[in-house]
């Protein structure tokens, strides 16, 4: 039993991996390992599993040369680095390159392979081990990124990828060790928004590659369309493995649309896809917009046979010039010595030969074929700015393992390697290149978005030339970011005219946006601003309401100062009123000369010639006021107006009043024994003159102290217009002026008419009730025709009123006397007034 029991110690338990190993396919060793993922293959071969036997390793097929560029791109940054006596100094790192096949599965495979090792056995105490590799290049895209990503990730082994820009690879919580060389497509997205906006596309059509690359680039850019008022009318999803049937759905949706632009976030092989679909069918004249993974690629544009993508404009990784790289990617000589399989099947298709078996149409490989006499797309060199990339993230490796070791002239190499300490001094670092380029990580583990604006344009030999023709720059503020030069720019048609892709033609000014029911807002129609309303900007979404002193002018863009209209003394109807207010004026002032001029006849004397000349003083002014209510209304004529036509009017009514009394104290006086004149003599009628006027000077002076009238602009009554009018400020004052006059008229009328049917001597109370008659009418008439008519017309009627009235008093009263005396004087005489005569019958 002792003798099992030490025999069972000596024995050590030791674990076995399962699954195959994974080898590098380039390797070489060095103090400092650092890793690759590049995809050397770009397919592999399907294979359908009966679960009956253990799965055989995956086979890759069709050699990718971007895959041996990117590699080819690390070794001479790590290259330099070992050459370097300023960083690193003694310490010379090595590599393991892992092929990817473009599979996820195959990419986390190879990624684990390359931090565990590939020992076949190993004993439990082995997995306290340090790490294989410190730090990995992956240079894959963004899916096999993010499943590499989510299983180094908790391990904190530094993941720095190159060309993965999906915007969910800065989420830290999920993949808190990945860091990238290439900006996020958050960036770039928004970047393509603004350029589409900036042409003036709003109604665009948009192809993804249906992966994490596609799907959240696309994401982003509807998002920020949106803000930025541009609509998407189709959106459609694209994978390398879809049927046929899929694909020619694709063309149908873009044959079928009215966009003449077309957004695309696509991988190379999906976009070799859909390019020959649309060979096909022979699609061309759209403007295609691209991201950074195909508008600077020379293999996109040579497989473009039907120019589909001829004026294509884009956002592509600025180009940097590194010294020596060329150079070195061209020499492939290096290559040999690490995996002559590999080599062999790199060599084959770079010079279309074969080492063994060559067939009639293949020539036999010598190993010693020339480089410079090939023209593929391993020599193309359009893609620099992406192998810069590689090189700046094997430079972020280096200065964070330079920190770490303390170099100095030389390092300390005794300090044991922690991925996250890695990690974290990768994160920390900040430095320049030998390009001058500035290399940090914010704190997602992105770098500064900055893009080249590339236009493709076709020269006449059918080569294509990336023409930079500006830049976006996320660092700058947000009204710099785009930078477009003054260089021509080719679009779809190799048409020098920038396209125009809109669902609705833009609303000019003078017209506001109108939704079309069931479609995306940038579907709308134009209608016209309704009077008063202008819109001074091109789609307009509301039309402005114009100030109330001004007016739409016809274009409905333009506000213009509305008209002022009031009776001025310019226009026709207020220069007839004018006339007729003076002559009026005249008219009484001759009058007043014959009465003057004949003040001692009989025919004056017995009609109380004070009262007389009196009345006709009080006419003169009401002729004359009523030229106050013509002109721009102002404070002092809003006030004057009124005032000065109630006090007038009633100095005129009393007057006529004081005759009318006079006529009937007269007659009451002929009587026998009557004495009734000395209780109405001349001073009682020049009282009562004074105490009816009195009343009216009372009323209006409280009119003017509590709510005086005051000018005022009307912008109800018409609307393109501005009435200018007095408001009455109160109209129970205004209403107590016209009210007293009314009542004194009607008096007077009353008065009158009693007295009409006294003897012929004495007959001037039939006249001066017809001349009260006629004042009433038209102010009764008045006030209908004052509360209908509009604006001046209105003022116009108060004026006609004034001056018919005033006439209707002057003639009825005066002109039969003036008539008597100029053209009948024998009947001026003081027997004729004396006369006596029998009654006339009603």
């Amino acid at each position: 039993m002792l003798l099992v029991a030490s025999f069972s110690q000596a024995v050590e338990v030791r674990c076995r991996h399962r699954g195959d190993p994974e080898n590098p396919l380039l390797s070489k060793d060095g103090n400092i390992m650092l890793g690759g993922v590049f995809n050397f293959h770009s397919k592999w071969n399907d294979r359908m599993e009966n679960y009956t036997h253990k799965p055989k390793p995956l086979h890759c097929t069709s050699l990718n040369f971007r895959g041996f560029q990117y590699a080819q791109a690390m070794l001479f940054a790590i290259e330099e680095i070992n050459n370097s006596t300023d960083l690193l100094p003694g310490i010379s790192l090595g590599y393991k390159f892992y092929d990817g096949c473009g599979s996820i599965a195959r990419g986390v495979r190879v990624a684990l392979a390359s931090v565990t090792g590939n020992a076949i056995t190993f004993a439990p105490s082995a997995c306290n081990r340090d790490a294989q590799i410190q730090a990995i290049m992956v240079g894959t895209s963004s899916s096999p990124c993010m499943a590499i990503a989510t299983v180094l990730g908790p391990f904190y082994i530094s993941l720095i990828g190159h060309i993965a820009s999906c915007a969910c690879l800065s989420d830290k919580t999920k993949y808190p060790s990945f860091l990238r060389t290439i900006p996020s497509d958050y960036y770039q997205s928004r970047a393509m928004a603004h350029l589409v906006k900036y042409f003036g596309w709003t109604w665009v059509g948009a192809i993804r590659t249906n992966d994490d690359y596609g799907n959240n680039g696309m994401a982003i850019f509807t998002e920020t369309a949106q803000q930025l008022g541009i609509c998407v009318e189709y959106s459609v999803a694209v994978f390398r493995t879809d049927p046929l049937h899929k694909i020619q759905k694709i063309v149908d949706i873009i044959k079928a649309s009215t966009s003449k632009v077309i957004v695309t976030f696509l991988s190379l092989t999906d976009l070799y896809m859909i390019l020959q679909e649309l060979s096909n069918h022979n699609l061309t004249g759209y403007q295609w917009v691209g991201s950074e993974s195909w508008i600077s690629d020379s293999q996109t544009a040579t497989r473009d046979k039907h120019h589909i993508l001829d004026g294509a404009i884009g956002l592509s990784i600025p180009k940097v010039n590194v010294s020596g790289m060329r150079e070195f990617m061209l020499d492939v000589k290096p290559l040999n010595s690490s995996s002559h399989e590999l080599f062999a099947e790199f060599w084959e298709k770079l010079f279309s030969c074969k080492f063994k078996s060559a067939t009639g149409n293949q020539r036999e490989c010598t190993g010693h074929e020339d480089l410079s006499r090939v023209q593929n797309t391993y020599t193309d060199m359009s893609l620099m700015s992406l192998f810069y990339n590689v090189y700046k993230g094997v430079y972020a490796m280096a200065h964070a393992l330079h920190k770490i070791l303390m170099c100095n002239k030389t390092c300390n190499s005794k300090v044991q390697l922690d991925p996250f300490m890695i990690l974290h001094h990768i994160r920390k670092i900040q430095f320049k290149t030998k390009a001058g380029d500035e290399v940090y990580f914010n704190e997602n583990g992105d770098p500064a978005g900055k893009y080249e604006i590339i236009n493709w344009q076709p020269r006449e030999n059918g080569i294509v030339d990336f023409v930079s023709v500006g830049l976006h720059d996320t660092s700058l503020p947000a009204d710099k970011q785009l930078n477009l030069q003054s260089k021509p720019l080719i679009w779809a048609r190799n048409s020098p005219q920038v396209p125009l892709s809109v669902c609705s033609e833009k609303c000019p000014p003078g017209t506001r946006k109108v939704l079309q029911k069931g479609k995306p807002v940038c579907c709308y129609d134009c209608l016209r601003c309704a009077e008063g309303e202008i819109s001074n900007i091109t789609d307009s979404i509301t039309c402005v309401q114009c100030h109330p002193e001004f007016w739409s002018n016809e274009r409905r863009d333009a506000c213009v100062k509305k008209e002022a209209e009031f009776l001025s003394y310019e226009e026709i109807m207020g220069a007839l009123l004018t006339a007729a207010s003076l002559f009026g004026t005249c008219m009484t002032a001759v009058v007043a000369f014959i009465f003057f001029r004949y003040r001692q006849t009989p025919v004056v004397r017995a009609n109380n010639s004070e009262l007389s000349f009196l009345l006709l003083f009080s006419l003169t002014l009401c002729f004359l006021c009523s030229l106050t209510f013509i002109g721009r209304p102002s404070e002092w004529s809003c006030m004057l107006r009124h005032t000065a036509f109630g006090i007038t009017f009633v100095l005129c009514i009393s007057c006529v009043l004081g005759k009318t009394i006079v006529v009937l104290m007269a007659f009451r006086a002929t009587l026998p024994g009557s004495d009734v004149m000395k209780w109405f003599g001349p001073a009682q009628q020049k009282l009562s003159v004074l105490g009816f006027t009195l009343i009216q000077v009372i009323i209006c002076i409280l009119w003017l102290t509590i709510s005086p009238p005051f000018p005022f602009k009307n912008f109800k009554t018409f609307k393109d217009k501005i009435i200018l009018e007095c408001a009455l400020g109160s109209a129970v004052g205004f209403w107590a002026v016209l009210g007293y006059i009314g009542l004194l008229a009607m008096l007077c009328f009353i008065l009158a008419f009693l007295a009409r049917k006294l003897p012929d001597n004495f007959n001037e109370a039939k006249f001066i009730t017809f001349s009260m008659l006629i004042f009433c009418a038209v102010w009764v008439t008045f006030i209908p025709a004052y509360v209908s008519s509009p604006g001046k017309f209105s003022v116009a009627v108060e004026i006609f009123a004034i001056l018919a009235s005033s006439f209707g008093l002057l003639i009825c009263i005066f002109i039969p006397k003036c008539y008597i005396i100029l053209l009948k004087p024998e009947k001026n005489t003081k027997k004729n007034m004396m006369g006596k005569g029998a009654p006339k019958s009603s």
